[in-house]
């Protein structure tokens, strides 16, 4: 089992990931701010489930991450509920792990605000849960 010490880290990593996403949206950078959302809203993920099982899971895929939260906090449904509700967002969130590594893509300031503001709102989400 983990120690605590090193669950936080994990989360003070995704919250300042999150601030930076928000500073590189501010100055123009938003491929990079696009990344940023996305590994904030992953790491957090994994923050909490690192917090219940002790473990960090072994994928990269935010609708995975929450799935495995919904099962573990017995809260199933409540969690299927927002993939529904969020899919395109949670998709367009996935997509930003891939597109500003390896695609010739770039993201626009909209776009990147969007993901941004998502990232945040799945990240109280899961605080919530």
């Amino acid at each position: 089992m983990p120690r605590a010490d090193e669950a936080e880290l994990i989360r003070e990593r995704a919250l300042t990931m999150l601030r930076a996403s928000k500073h590189h949206l501010g100055v123009g950078d938003y491929d990079l701010a696009s990344f940023l959302a996305e590994q904030a809203a992953q790491l957090y993920l994994k923050y909490v489930v690192l917090k219940i099982t002790g473990e960090v899971p072994r994928t990269h895929s935010i609708r995975e991450l929450l799935q495995i939260l919904g099962k573990i906090t017995k809260k199933e449904n409540k969690v299927i509920e927002f993939i529904r509700v969020r899919r395109s967002m949670l998709i367009r969130l996935e997509e930003a792990y891939l597109a500003s590594r390896y695609l010739f893509r770039r993201y626009d300031r909209d776009e990147v605000k969007e993901l941004v503001e998502f990232a945040e709102e799945l990240i109280n989400y899961v605080r919530d849960l």
